[in-house]
């Protein structure tokens, strides 16, 4: 069984998916598990605490069940004991999420992500029993609250009722209401995980004490510095930083995230972000220009600093 103590403090990376065109895969797109395993030895190589396959950023949704199990041991088998792995294993019923959390912890993982039920909107007594369910795997629990894709609002009151399973560690807190921070810490002994990466850095100073990240993708460096420049206490200079990349950071929030960020990381040029499995199709030409706009605007501070 977990310890309530589990540390997921750092920055920890909800990691893109490298696809590559074959005729005979899903949508004509493979999986390529070779770029993904380069991707995370990038993000633990530049400061990350550790890797999150399989989340929404990871496109597991789109995947068959014999790749998204293979996402987690190429994560697992890569990371080694360099940093935590943090698989996502969200489902549509407590039946598949246990299912996953099982072959995650078969696989390696150190900790689990979950949501609440998807697709289907669950009132407080089923979302209760999937975390019970789960719960009983014995990986350590991240709640994912997400309330703008999945209308299910884990408030602060039933994450002080979902605290009490023994296994239910922390929650990425993704309501894009800054209040909540406080009123979860009040509410439950657990650690507050920032999720919106356009609020992480009030989320860091109201107490959150890790950042499940999607732009650390592209700026690992840059993340890693912004979260220990806040956590050693060194404010202004963190609001510097983050205030020069925030503009991309808010496309974490939006509905083409997961295509935003693999441009991102492209531009970049440090790794490999690639295109997306349907359903996600190509941004729209003016998406793609406010994405270049921004991340441009970021790679140009970061080359004068």
């Amino acid at each position: 069984m977990s310890d309530k103590k589990f540390d997921l403090g750092g920055v920890v990376v909800a990691t893109t998916l490298a696809f590559k065109e074959d005729a005979s895969a899903p949508a004509g797109l493979a999986v390529d598990y070779d770029k993904f395993a380069e991707h995370c030895n990038f993000l633990i190589e530049n400061g990350c605490r550790g890797v999150g396959p399989n989340g929404s950023l990871g496109e597991y949704s789109s995947l068959t069940d014999e790749e998204r199990r293979k996402v987690i041991q190429v994560a697992v088998e890569t990371v080694g004991d360099r940093g935590l792995v943090v698989a996502g294993v969200h489902g549509v019923g407590w039946h598949q999420a246990k299912h996953w959390a099982e072959l995650a912890a078969e696989d390696g993982a150190d900790g689990v992500l979950l949501l609440p039920p998807t697709i289907y909107r669950a009132n407080e007594s089923e979302v209760l029993a999937h975390y019970s369910a789960v719960n009983e795997v014995g990986l350590p629990i991240m709640m994912y609250n997400n309330p703008i894709d999945t209308k299910v609002d884990l408030t602060p009151s039933l994450i002080g009722k979902l605290a009490e399973l023994e296994n239910v560690v922390a929650v990425k807190e993704f309501s894009t209401d800054i209040r909540r921070v406080l009123e979860i810490q009040e509410a439950a002994d657990i650690d507050v995980i920032a999720g919106a990466d356009d609020l992480l850095f009030e989320s860091l100073v109201a107490g959150a004490t890790g950042w499940f990240a999607g732009y650390p993708n592209a700026f690992p460096r840059e993340a890693v510095e912004i979260y220990t420049l806040v956590t050693t206490g060194r404010i202004a200079e963190a609001l510097e930083l983050y205030r020069n990349l925030v503009a991309v950071f808010r496309w974490d929030s939006k509905t083409e995230f997961v295509q935003a960020i693999k441009l991102s990381i492209d531009i970049a040029g440090q790794s490999y972000g690639g295109v997306t499995r349907p359903p996600r199709g190509p941004l729209s030409a003016e998406h793609e220009a406010a994405v270049r706009r921004d991340t441009q605007k970021a790679l140009d501070y970061i080359a004068s600093r």
